[in-house]
């Protein structure tokens, strides 16, 4: 038996959203093709004596933050040192390309791994699942959908939300999304927010914005978009006003992760922006 590691191409998709499937994970098939589409040289599938088993990708923001996720293998081929090895490989691809942080959002049981290549602990956060069915209503003051400028108009603020900019991502993003909204003041855009598609769920995120109050007043029109489909949504621990607006709409907890860091953390970010995450696998 052998384990060879090898460049992802467009013909590997429909295993690699097998694999998805399979760990009942939410992203689709879009998602996976925007992962390829940016990154090509940076997303690996890796075979066991010339079968595929597990995947891996990368997301590179700035030399200084760079993201490694869909991190998967097989249930009969787990427990060889597959996983390991693949993020070995998007460690070491990461480092050619001169990036100095490399960041990932941790299961408990990825943790170990992670743990043992050396990965340090930033925050906690937990993804909630929701059931929203909000009375109808006009969307409050201020509240417009997204416009093509609007990745430039939101860069600061989400950059100091997130750690690096964003402004090659959101517009793929927002093509794939069913609802993406701005909120707007006189003095500029205050937040930011998407609502996806998903395979187990509607998506709500990235939320990002100046404010708890325009963060807040974001999420709830999003969510009310939702029409009553099961939704998904991961907040920092550290975002007490998120926290707090999803125990009082009655979502519940689903599973804790862990962002975790290896190298220099020079793009933080500030988690108490954040009022729901982009998706563990590009953070």
């Amino acid at each position: 038996m052998s384990l060879r590691l090898r460049l992802m191409t467009p013909a590997d998709l429909p295993f690699a959203d097998s694999l998805r499937a399979l760990a009942g994970w939410n992203q689709t098939i879009e998602d996976w093709q925007r992962l390829l589409a940016n990154e090509p040289k940076g997303c690996f599938l890796a075979e066991w004596s010339g079968a595929p088993v597990g995947t891996a990708t990368t997301t590179v923001y700035a030399p200084n933050l760079a993201w490694i996720g869909m991190v998967l293998v097989h249930p009969t081929y787990r427990r060889r040192g597959i996983g390991r090895t693949l993020v070995e490989r998007c460690i070491d691809h990461l480092r050619v390309r001169g990036v100095r942080c490399i960041k990932l959002d941790a299961t408990p049981t990825g943790k170990q791994i992670y743990d043992a290549l050396g990965f340090k602990d930033e925050w906690t956060l937990i993804r909630w699942v929701c059931h929203f069915t909000p009375p109808q209503s006009m969307a409050p003051e201020g509240i417009r959908n997204w416009r093509t400028t609007d990745a430039q108009e939101v860069e600061s603020f989400d950059t100091a939300a997130f750690g690096a900019s964003r402004t090659r991502l959101l517009p793929v993003l927002a093509q794939q999304s069913r609802c993406v909204l701005v909120l707007q003041s006189p003095s500029g855009v205050e937040a930011y927010g998407l609502l996806r598609p998903g395979s187990q769920a509607l998506y709500l995120g990235p939320v990002a914005a100046r404010s708890a109050d325009t963060g807040l007043r974001l999420l709830e029109t999003l969510a009310g978009r939702s029409e009553g489909q099961r939704m998904f949504l991961d907040i920092p621990d550290q975002n007490d006003a998120a926290v707090a607006w999803a125990k009082a709409r009655g979502c519940k907890a689903q599973r804790p992760l862990t962002r975790m860091f290896l190298g220099d953390n020079l793009a933080s970010g500030d988690p108490r922006r954040q009022f729901a995450l982009a998706g563990p696998e590009i953070g």
